[in-house]
């Protein structure tokens, strides 16, 4: 039986787990937020051309508010969406009650075992999140606080506040023959003129694209673009293409903003009393696959 959260609920529960970390929530920049759990718009960012590396590279260090994508099927705050007719990136809450109430599920191009994931999707279940696991690449980048990019000719570093993650980018590289799947994924990193194609590879299968749970499989393939497009803003893209997962590719647009901040240190495990206390599930992996080995689209 399907118990899904809407994204008011989904919202209310990735609270719960921000609340039960150890961190202090105060960044110098403060906006009211579009979404709860927001990370504010910087109040003011730079201007001009982009800086760049001394051999000729845009230069992205920095710390970068992103938008918050609770739910990547709906348009946001910087965020530009993707969904499947009948669903509308931007269809208001009560229409997509009435397509779910239906009957209707497929807000993204599902295959039938991803939409079966979908549907049976029970957060309260035992989330991973909700147990301090690795959020994995995708819903990190989705994630409402900011991550610092720290760079040079060889890689490229992203050093999320959520959880205190990092992940290294490997730039001019190839991925290894035999990738060892992991939470986040194998990244290398190539330029096109000024963008930055991040292509990433190698995921374990256990994470959730977003808050509100769309599923991928372990044959996620991301492919994320940064171009800084002036001193104080990246414009991002994100191709999701899950062949187990999805019928065919699809994509998210964003606008980064650079904050004059510090990220913080951010302990999930600390003082979480949800988890400690018995009112939310430890996860564990599920017992059989839910994906075919192999899929050709």
């Amino acid at each position: 039986m399907r118990r899904h959260l809407t994204v008011a609920a989904a919202c209310a529960l990735a609270g719960l787990i921000i609340v039960a970390g150890s961190r202090i929530t105060s960044h110098a920049q403060t906006q009211a937020p579009a979404i709860s759990g927001q990370t504010p718009v910087p109040n003011s960012a730079p201007t001009g051309a982009a800086p760049r590396l001394p051999n000729g590279k845009p230069d992205f260090s920095g710390v970068w508010q992103r938008p918050y994508v609770p739910d990547m099927s709906r348009n946001g705050r910087g965020q530009i969406g993707y969904a499947e007719a009948p669903f509308a990136a931007n269809d208001p809450a009560a229409k997509r009650d009435e397509l779910h109430k239906a009957g209707n599920f497929a807000e993204l191009p599902f295959t039938p075992a991803g939409l079966d994931d979908w549907k049976t999707y029970d957060p309260t279940d035992g989330d991973y999140t909700g147990s301090c696991l690795p959020f994995g690449m995708s819903r990190s980048m989705n994630s409402p606080d900011p991550v610092q990019i720290m760079q040079n000719d060889k890689y490229v570093a992203l050093m999320f506040e959520q959880n205190s993650w990092f992940h290294v980018v490997h730039l001019n590289a190839d991925h290894p023959k035999n990738v060892e799947p992991t939470w986040f994924g194998h990244s290398i990193g190539k330029w096109d003129g000024d963008t930055l194609t991040i292509d990433t590879v190698g995921f374990n299968g256990n994470t959730r694209l977003d808050t509100i749970g769309h599923p991928h499989s372990d044959g996620l393939h991301m492919i994320q673009t940064l171009k800084r497009t002036d001193a104080g803003h990246i414009a991002y893209t994100v191709t999701i293409d899950d062949p187990k997962a999805y019928t065919k590719p699809w994509k998210n647009e964003r606008t980064w903003t650079l904050m004059s901040t510090e990220i913080l240190e951010y302990s999930c495990e600390e003082n979480n009393k949800d988890l400690q206390g018995g009112h939310i599930k430890f996860w564990t992996p599920p017992a059989k696959p839910k994906y075919p080995p192999t899929v050709v689209r």
